[in-house]
């Protein structure tokens, strides 16, 4: 295998061409506001010589034939519209380069005022986001160092955002639980999209999102647009792309974590609709199937995704969409010298959705945009535990947790005039659930006693109004409200929203955001049941409410030059009718929970609270290179039925990163580029509890100080990810290679502890090892 990668790479590295390798850029312009086409752009390959360019036709379609390959600068100006200046848009020569613009209509009179603005990547696609908001691309999520090609890794370097060090790419958002966010694939609400994820999480250890299938995205921290509800700390608003619909297009990638393909093109010719599919399947699962890995715990999963495009003449634009993963592990807790086995465990997890979408542009200043969708997300497991008298396993526990959402929804968009602009949203959604859980732990006789036994379904109705107001083209008001009612138990919250983002001058700018928010807890939480001694069983936490919180956040944007930009955010968050344990004396909150269901009697009378300071200096990817450096102090508390302030479990008090890349292309038709890219990050540590050891060697079983609920705090998390890439462009065909190790240094700092029966002694959870990925992509 070494000497298959070796001989590959030196093949790879000493192609030579004296052609000159060219790719074409096109894409579509809309306006913003109303999606209409935008006629008459003019688009300008900036530096080119002699200059070349294109005008977008009635569809706002543009096409730039024989560009050469490697970074390019883009100027686009429109009759009534702010320019738009895309620096640095990669082109390669196996694959066309396909733009999806948005232009903003400029208020004052374009012959009074030449407008000239750079595209703001720290800017969100949604514009009735002022605050907490930043737009990602594609080639972000895989060039940062350690990302593994996962956006929900590649967001732990924004400020504000912390990741699991246990290795999960849970998405902590200032200080607040991974519960609170809220994803969303295309505009619609989504399940969890992560392999091997518990119930009630919304991370998991792979992504099911795979990057060769993703447009721009969204990430938003703090004080949402009136659109997002159903979210407490963060919302995941991501993209798929469309398809080419000109070029039947290619890409294949092998890599540790799996092997994919992808493929898209045109239905027809002369026809704007297209299509895009992708499949990924585990390449250790593979491996393993081949004999050549022979270890436990093999994960195995597989995933795919696709997107169907379809305009119409006179109907309007259907889109039809969807997304699925599998995953399963088997454990075996084995001693390593006797190989004697102590117990077994097998985890299964899936999720999958698919959506229909529609689009009418009814007038130039009305359209409107709908969907409707289904969804699937479930876990089971089966464990297998040593008998007391050491004879043998005997089937201890199994659970299986099942969820199903359809939604429905239509948002009415009406620019009343370039100054104002109106959006209006109804959602709908149907819960369908069942769950169960058993175990054998008492008496070991094969008869299981099934304590949780749940199913049946629930309704939720979402709406929101919101008003964009652009006082000037320096000065922009975005207000609302959103609104959602739970039919199950008739729980209803209102939460108005304000936005305000002033531009000082052509560098500064200013902004304000507030808002109520509030988040339905995983539908078991409501509908778990507990065994009763009659045989009947009873939902405890059916009447819980709406977990609830105020946002504040001010910020403070300057652009120091064309490619440096600084941005800092202070915020405050009040936290209220969190779910705690119906107990005077318990410190237990949801608030500290990322997963999992609540066995606990629970009443909405908790608080909390969070607040901090947040700092980002980032120098946009230009003459080779970029950097990032993010920084926050925080604090985050929560008060249970015990009334004591305690800090969160995710109160690790500050985090820090900083990332780097330089690009180097060379080669005598500058065909071949080589790139390193590193992330260093230090952060405080968790917070846990203390284990009691003389209670837990008494009892055999972890027992905990109660009475110090997460005083203890873990070793502050530092790692460095390492990335080197390197890509060859031949004709029509690209190859690249990339290696990215996460943990470089396999630093082993202390997570939290647990009390182990076997030894009697504390046992410390450590952050994840050093793991290498070594991923190669063609594209034709």
């Amino acid at each position: 295998m070494k000497q298959i990668l070796t001989l590959t790479f030196l093949f790879t590295i000493t192609i030579g061409f004296s052609q000159e390798l060219n790719q074409t850029v096109r894409g579509t312009i809309i306006d913003f506001d109303t999606k209409v086409p935008v006629y008459g752009a003019k688009v300008i390959l900036v530096d080119s010589d002699p200059v070349k360019g294109a005008i977008s036709d009635e569809n706002g379609d543009f096409k730039l034939n024989d560009v050469g390959i490697g970074r390019v600068q883009l100027q686009i100006t429109a009759m009534g519209y702010q320019d738009i200046f895309l620096p640095n848009i990669l082109v390669e020569s196996g694959k066309e380069t396909v733009l999806n613009l948005a232009m903003l209509s400029d208020l004052q009179k374009v012959e009074e005022v030449k407008v000239s603005a750079r595209k703001d990547k720290s800017e969100a696609l949604n514009k009735m986001a002022s605050v907490s908001a930043k737009t990602f691309s594609v080639e972000e999520t895989n060039r940062y160092a350690g990302s593994l090609n996962d956006p929900a890794r590649m967001v732990s370097g924004f400020a504000g955002v912390t990741g699991n060090p246990e290795g999960d790419n849970d998405i902590v958002v200032r200080g607040n639980s991974p519960r609170g966010i809220l994803w969303r694939l295309d505009g619609i609400d989504i399940p969890n999209p992560n392999h091997f994820a518990n119930n009630g999480a919304t991370g998991g250890p792979i992504s099911a999102l795979n990057g060769a299938m993703l447009a721009n995205s969204d990430f938003f921290s703090g004080a949402f647009a009136p659109e997002y509800g159903n979210a407490l700390s963060g919302v995941f608003d991501v993209n798929l792309r469309k398809g080419n619909n000109e070029k039947r297009e290619y890409s294949f990638s092998a890599g540790i974590i799996g092997i994919d393909g992808t493929l898209e093109g045109p239905f027809k010719e002369g026809y704007r609709g297209s299509y895009i599919a992708n499949y990924r399947y585990s390449s250790i699962a593979l491996l393993d199937r081949a004999g050549i890995l022979d270890f436990d715990g093999i994960p195995i999963y597989q995933d795919g995704s696709f997107k169907l495009y379809l305009p119409t003449s006179n109907a309007g634009t259907f889109e039809v969409l969807g997304m699925g993963g599998m995953s399963r592990i088997d454990q075996t807790d084995e001693d390593d010298e006797t190989g004697f086995i102590h117990s077994k465990y097998s985890f299964g997890a899936n999720m999958g959705m698919v959506a229909v979408k529609h689009s009418y542009i009814a007038s130039p200043k009305l359209y409107v945009k709908s969907y409707i969708s289904a969804s699937t997300s479930g876990n089971s497991g089966e464990g297998q535990w040593l008998k007391s008298d050491s004879s043998g396993l005997f089937t201890s526990e199994r659970d299986n947790f099942r969820d199903h959402q359809w939604k429905a929804q239509s948002i009415l968009n009406y620019k009343i005039n370039p100054r104002h602009l109106v959006q209006s949203g109804v959602t709908y959604t149907h819960f369908i659930y069942d769950y169960f859980y058993e175990d054998d732990y008492d008496d070991e006789d094969g008869v299981m006693t099934r304590w949780l036994d749940s199913r049946g379904s629930a309704d939720m109705l979402q709406s929101f109004a919101s008003w964009k107001y652009r006082i000037s083209n320096d000065l922009t008001l975005i207000s609302g409200v959103h609104h959602t009612h739970f039919f199950l138990n008739q729980s209803t919250a209102v939460e108005p929203r304000l936005g305000l983002k002033w531009a000082a001058n052509k560098r500064s700018s200013f902004s304000f955001g507030a808002g109520m928010h509030s988040r339905l807890e995983a539908i078991s939480t409501y509908l778990r049941t507990e065994l009763q001694s009659d045989g009947t069983y009873l939902a405890q936490n059916k009447d819980l409410d709406f977990s609830k919180s105020v946002h504040l956040v001010a910020g403070y944007s300057r652009n120091i030059n064309e490619n440096l930009y600084l941005k800092t955010e202070i915020y405050y968050q009040h936290l209220y009718s969190l779910p705690v344990h119906n107990d005077s004396n318990s410190y237990i909150s949801l608030v500290n929970s990322s997963s999992g269901i609540p066995d606990y009697d629970l009443v909405n009378e908790g608080t909390g609270r969070n607040y901090g300071v947040e700092l980002t200096v980032e120098r946009f990817f230009n003459k080779g290179y970029y950097f990032l450096l993010t920084g926050s102090l925080y604090k985050s508390q929560f008060k249970a039925l015990d009334g004591i302030l305690r800090s969160t479990r995710f109160d690790a008090g500050y985090a820090t990163n900083f990332l780097f890349g330089k690009e180097w292309t060379f080669g005598s038709a500058k065909n071949k580029t080589f790139g390193v890219n590193t992330k260093v990050t230090l952060i405080g540590g968790n917070r846990y509890t203390p284990v009691d050891l003389e209670a837990s060697q008494a009892a055999g079983y972890t027992v905990y100080h109660t009475d110090q609920g997460f005083t203890a705090k873990g070793d502050p998390i530092f790692f460095t990810n390492i990335g080197l890439t390197y890509r060859v462009d031949k004709k029509r065909v690209t190859h690249a290679f990339k290696i990215d190790v996460r943990n470089a240094t396999n630093n082993q700092a202390r997570i939290r502890e647990w009390y182990s029966s076997r030894t009697e002694s504390i046992v410390y959870d450590t952050q994840l090892s050093m793991i290498p990925n070594l991923i190669y992509t063609l594209k034709f």
